[in-house]
Order: structure tokens, then C-alpha cells, then sequence
């Protein structure tokens, strides 16, 4: 992590990105990453979409860009192997996050939930869960949503040990479709 942060450091960009997330209960709790975009990305999204229809459609039914020009060069290889999320382990050692478990969403995702919401109320997201390791960036928004929702419907600890082993394979596998 200190490697990575000092190349960040070294390419200009901030070391951390800090984004408002929902945790269990619907508590919010800053969840932290590594800055793999440009400063302001997140004020020049909406600005990017009204000017690219066929991102904007990607968009709203992935809620991710499949080749984001809001990514550093440094920002793109650490999101290949999904390095900008180390942080959050600080997120799980202060009690915001466990290691598996649905991804942490923003209060703005809230309204795409619709009743499935209840689901990421009774759990802590997790850093990594279901839908990292079945398909990923290919699945559609709804379908991680599903996934999640049927992920918490079944917990047990032998599935959060199965996904955790499950993980790493996955990030090496799919490290083209981030």
C-alpha cells in the first residue's frame, strides 16, 4: 500500500479517495480507497454523460464505464487488479466493513434498490462478495443487486470462506474488464 501510495503521490494525483457510503443499518461511513481518478471526476461525470449517449446508456445500466476517461494511467493499472481498493481494509478494521459481504453502495445508488434495499441493511458490505466472483463488470446493475440480495438471504460461513478463495482467481481472470 505505501508503494502505491507514494506512485500516486509521484503521479500528482491525491493518495486517497474518500466517498460517503451506506453500511449496515443504513449507517453512512466514509469509505476510502486509492485515487485512481482525476481530481473533480466525480463533479465531471454528469457533465461526461450528457455529452457521451452511448456511456450514459452503459452507465445507467452497469452504474460503472467500461473505459472511464476520468482514470489517471497509474489510476488504470490499479484498478486492473482491483489495488485501489485496499484502503477499505482500514474501513474493516474500524468496524464499517467486513471482508465479504455487499459491496457498499452511495446514498445515490438508494433509489435503484427499490425494495432489495432492506438487504443492505442487515449485513456490513464487504470488500469483496458475490458478484466480484460471478461476472463481475458484466454483470448488469440488477443482476449484482440480485446477487447480493440472494447472497444475504443464504449467508453462511463456508460461502464467505468460498468467495474469499474465489477472489483472487477472479481479479486475475477478469483484470481486462475493469
Amino acid at each position: 500500500m505505501l508503494v502505491i501510495a507514494m506512485m500516486l503521490r509521484n503521479d500528482g494525483s491525491p493518495i486517497f479517495f474518500v466517498q460517503n457510503r451506506i453500511g449496515k443499518g443504513g449507517r453512512i461511513f466514509p469509505c476510502y480507497k486509492f485515487c485512481s481518478m482525476c481530481e473533480g471526476a466525480e463533479e465531471l461525470m454528469p457533465q461526461y454523460l450528457a455529452k457521451n449517449p452511448r456511456d450514459a446508456a452503459y452507465w445507467a445500466k452497469y452504474q460503472k464505464l467500461p473505459s472511464d476517461a476520468r482514470m489517471t494511467p497509474f489510476g488504470k493499472r490499479i484498478r486492473r487488479f482491483d489495488m485501489d481498493e485496499l484502503p477499505q481494509l482500514f474501513n474493516v478494521l474500524k468496524g464499517d466493513m467486513s471482508l465479504v459481504g455487499p459491496r457498499p453502495i452511495t446514498p445515490e445508488q438508494q433509489k435503484y434498490y427499490g425494495d432489495n434495499l432492506a438487504y443492505y441493511d442487515v449485513m456490513q458490505p464487504g470488500i469483496t462478495g458475490p458478484w466480484q466472483v460471478s461476472g463481475r463488470n458484466a454483470l448488469t446493475f440488477a443482476q449484482r443487486v440480485q446477487l447480493e440480495c440472494d447472497y444475504v438471504r443464504h449467508w453462511s460461513l463456508w460461502l464467505d470462506a468460498t468467495i474469499l478463495l474465489k477472489t483472487i482467481p477472479a481479479i486475475i481472470r477478469n483484470r481486462d474488464m475493469c
